[in-house]
């Protein structure tokens, strides 16, 4: 094996893990200290070893972990999996998560060498959206109060890097960040009770009032910069938590409320500390300035007849419009605002109105004074949030749907069994009903729970239309969308509550937002939105609106159809939608449902984005942001706002860069990739689902190698684990099915399928041009390539032993095994590589530097997951068991 280079080892890395090893020793003790060391040092020696080509000694760590107790098997995991967690804040500091040329400025430099002028970048910006849509999705194994301690540290740091010796509080830097660590270590690791979709709101509403309510203003001043002029507001954030129903149960009406109720509560205390700091800032005198009458009148209109403000005309009127955002708060929050004042006035009826006040403050000021500044930022996170925060996303699935809509058309005597009409009597009857302005529903009905709890939660939302704005529910996604009748359902239900209004020009105020998710749904995709542009009240709500936005699942399409194949149905279903709406003369919005992991869509979102196929992007764009990646990517403001301007230059340059590709290789590329997709998924699919539809044996080694079953005790979500009680692959939700196949170091979401593949097409050289010269498939394999690095066949087969049939095992296994090694072979001959990550050195150390403290925590889990499965029934087992599966995600980063 050839030598590795030497890692460089990150300097804050090098500091933090000092100060971690100085808090184990003064907490744990020196014997849990040198046992930690001990082991530390003979892993790392271990890798370092096999860096250098020689073989390392697989029992030295194997003996040093057996002489671990069990409490001190509970210590030693969180030790390491602290390390890890500091090592993250270290990389994320160093900019290892940044992109080159990711960032507004770089992408109009590069346009505009492209002869792609400012004025075409103003007018695609005039109509653009890009929303980053947080999800609940259970993939983040951290408590927020480990979370915040982190957070913490790395305000500490950046106050390292001025020189400075203390806090402003007084404290010395170096003994604050110690003393964070020492909480750390001191912190619960794992929940005690299961989340409640309540705590995921207040999580979600942390990084949105926290972090993007003060990082959006701030970036857009960037990108006012950048572009020379006033950048229009499309960037906003979105949400699907306390919206979601789909598989859980426990989302309901009251959810929603909650969920609406509590950001508008934070917004709106936003703005009204934002007012009360402008007041005390903007003391401008008439003795010294001349006011503009619209100043004067705003604060002759306020009620402020204090003598002591009687010349200065700015803070009078900034008291009229915080007695009037006092009043909004107690409106639409029940309660009074942060800071009680003496005034009174009329709530604002929308953010519109309050923007415009706060405009005219600003057109009343001097020059100097006039643009940016506090006042700018408020004006601009009013245009941002509203008074809603974030766009709240509806979504449920067809079936739910189908039945309700059943119940309430036999209900009604309009049809009695509207389960058994086919597509196109299904179709005819809904649109009759749409047209119809009578409602369905009535209060003297007996509905069932179902029902009740659908129909509730629409009521929900039309209230919330009342309250907060159109802007705070737009979009509602039906899940295992098939058919038109799918779509028409949810217009028949929003009908219901008003949002959804017939006559000779029908209204929708809700768009229903097509989710397909399987291979089939996505090849079907275009049949499906032809024939919903065909129905003239459609191509009526469409037109008005301008777009209509189609969602497209990585997740369970990767889990149907294997990597390669989802990656490829993903990009061909866009291409092909994309004539569909320009036929329908309606833009075209993707909804990316993208997870953490490379096996659910993850890596990098700038990359991603700018390997969308042409035409597909055109300024408008919105993705998922779930789990572990939420902390990662806007944990703390200045990573917020890498992370979201990578997002925004991205689809800038997708959206405007000419096609690179000529005809040409656009069609070699294109048909190499159906053949490579063709065999990838007749691979993956033959492993995982069996060649005959028995895939028991295959279901078998995979509940038995993973620690699938103990995952269940992590309590990281509100939401089941399965759709049913069965155990079948198609019935298990997407995360657990890919976090699983990570803890046991496989990873085969992210990988399977693809060797045979490569393996099997004769023409390595057009394989190679396409890694050089298609970013859809180089960006494939760059994914690819990071998950097979953090892969290891050796611990996976350790995994494997936990099977009990023995010739199942290596059957199942081997197959696996042979798998990784073809797709590790074909990927280096691809991209003319010696070895993996060999042209990404600073992604190569980043997982090098981690390796040695994952592996003791696998080989540890095994240990345990054996004395567990054997029926041993200390606590502490479980415990530790958890523990290390909280570890080593964190190590891993993107495991879910």
């Amino acid at each position: 094996m050839a030598s590795l280079p030497a890692i460089a080892n990150n300097p804050d890395i090098r500091f933090l893990g000092t100060l971690l090893g100085d808090v184990i020793r003064l907490y744990g003790g020196d014997r849990l200290f040198e046992a930690t060391e001990t082991i530390r040092r003979a892993s790392v020696e271990r890798h370092r070893d096999a860096s250098a080509g020689r073989d390392g000694d697989h029992s030295a760590v194997d003996l040093s972990l057996e002489k671990l107790s069990l409490d001190e098997t509970l210590d030693f995991v969180r030790g390491f999996m602290l390390f890890s967690m500091l090592a993250n804040l270290a990389e994320d500091r160093q900019g290892i998560a940044a992109e080159e040329g990711a960032d507004l400025a770089a992408a109009i430099t590069r346009l505009e060498s492209e002869g792609i002028d400012r004025t075409q970048v103003r007018a695609l910006l005039d109509h653009a959206l890009i929303v980053p849509v947080l999800t609940a999705h259970p993939t983040e194994v951290r408590r927020k109060s480990m979370i915040d301690h982190r957070n913490r540290i790395a305000e500490l740091m950046l106050l390292r890097d001025t020189g400075r010796d203390t806090t402003p509080d007084g404290d010395q830097v170096e003994d604050a960040i110690l003393r964070q660590i020492a909480l750390l270590w001191q912190t619960r690791v794992l929940r005690r009770d299961r989340l409640y979709v309540a705590d995921e709101v207040d999580t979600a509403l942390s990084y949105l009032r926290d972090v993007f309510l003060p990082a959006l203003p701030a970036l857009y001043q960037r990108w006012d910069r950048a572009l020379g002029e006033r950048t229009p507001s499309f960037l906003k954030p979105g949400s699907w938590i306390g919206g979601d129903r789909d598989g859980n149960p426990y989302v309901t009406a009251d959810s929603l409320r909650t969920a609406l109720a509590k950001a508008s509560e934070a917004v709106l205390g936003y703005y009204c500390e934002a007012v009360h700091a402008l007041g005390a800032e903007l003391s401008i005198s008439t003795e010294h300035a001349t006011a503009d009458p619209a100043i004067e009148a705003l604060a002759a209109a306020s009620g402020d007849d204090a003598t002591s403000r009687a010349d200065e005309p700015y803070r009078r009127a900034l008291s009229g419009i915080y007695a009037r955002l006092a009043a909004t708060h107690q409106a639409l929050t029940g309660k009074p605002a942060p800071r009680p004042g003496r005034l009174t006035g009329a709530a604002y009826a929308s953010p519109t109105d309050l923007r415009a006040d706060l405009v005219t403050l600003a057109h009343g000021l001097g020059t100097a004074l006039k643009t940016g500044g506090a006042l700018g930022r408020l004006i601009r996170a009013v245009e941002t949030f509203g008074f809603h925060l974030a766009t709240l996303d509806l979504r449920q699935n067809s079936a739910v749907h189908e039945r309700v809509v059943a119940e309430l058309l036999k209900v009604s005597g309009v049809e009695p069994d509207y389960c058994a009409l086919d597509e196109q009597a299904r179709v005819a009857l809904l649109r009759r009903e749409l047209a119809n302005a009578r409602p369905l529903t009535t209060r003297f009905a007996d509905y069932s729970e179902e029902t009740a709890g659908e129909l509730a939660i629409l009521q929900a939302a039309a209230d919330a239309h009342a309250a907060y704005g159109p802007a705070c529910i737009a979009n509602y996604i039906v899940s295992m969308a098939q058919s038109v009748s799918d779509l028409l359902e949810v217009n028949l239900l929003l009908k219901e509550v008003g949002l959804y209004r017939p006559g000779d020009t029908p209204s929708a105020a809700i768009m229903a937002v097509p989710l397909f998710e399987t291979i089939g749904d996505l090849e079907a995709a275009p049949a499906v939105m032809t024939a919903w542009f065909a129905l003239p009240e459609i191509a009526t709500i469409s037109t008005a609106r301008g777009h209509q936005e189609v969602m497209i699942g990585y997740s369970d399409s990767n889990k149907d159809g294997g990597y390669l194949t989802s990656t490829w149905q993903l990009s061909k279903a866009s291409t092909a939608l994309r004539p569909v709406f320009e036929q329908a003369g309606v833009g075209m919005q993707l909804f990316h449902g993208r997870g953490g992991a490379v096996g659910r869509g993850g890596g990098s979102a700038f990359a991603a984005i700018r390997a969308q196929p042409i035409g597909t992007v055109q300024g408008r764009i919105r993705i998922t942001e779930q789990g572990e990646v939420i902390a990662a990517k806007y944990g703390t403001r200045d990573a917020a706002m890498t992370n979201l301007e990578a997002i925004a230059s991205a689809t800038l340059l997708a959206s405007l860069e000419p096609e690179r590709l000529s005809t040409a290789d656009t069609t070699r590329f294109c048909d190499a990739m159906d053949r490579l997709s063709d065999t990838a998924f007749h691979s993956y699919r033959d492993l995982v689902y069996g060649s005959n539809g028995d895939d028991r044996g295959f279901r078998t080694v995979f509940r038995q190698m993973t620690p699938i079953a103990e995952i269940a005790g992590l309590k990281i979500g509100s939401r089941p684990a399965s759709r049913t009680k069965s155990d079948r692959i198609e019935d298990l939700r997407a995360i657990p099915w890919v976090f699983s196949w990570a803890q046991a170091r496989v990873m085969l979401p992210g990988w399977y399928g693809v060797g045979q593949a490569l393996a099997g097409f004769e023409d390595k050289g057009l394989l190679r041009d396409m890694a050089q010269g298609w970013p859809l498939f180089a960006s494939a394999l760059a994914n690819l390539e990071m998950v097979l690095a953090k892969s290891d066949m050796a611990i996976a087969e350790r995994y494997a032993g936990l099977v009990e049939d023995r010739a199942l095992r290596d059957t199942v296994f081997g197959r696996i095994r042979d798998g990784w090694q073809q797709t590790h072979d074909g990927l280096l001959d691809a991209t003319g590589q010696s070895r993996l990550l060999e042209k990404h050195p600073a992604l190569e150390a980043s997982i090098r530097l981690r390796l040695p403290y994952i592996e003791p925590l696998n080989l540890l889990q095994i240990e345990l997951i054996k004395r567990r499965r054997a029926g041993e029934e200390d606590a502490r087992i479980g415990e530790a068991i958890l523990l290390s599966i909280n570890a080593i995600a964190t190590g891993l980063r993107n495991s879910g």
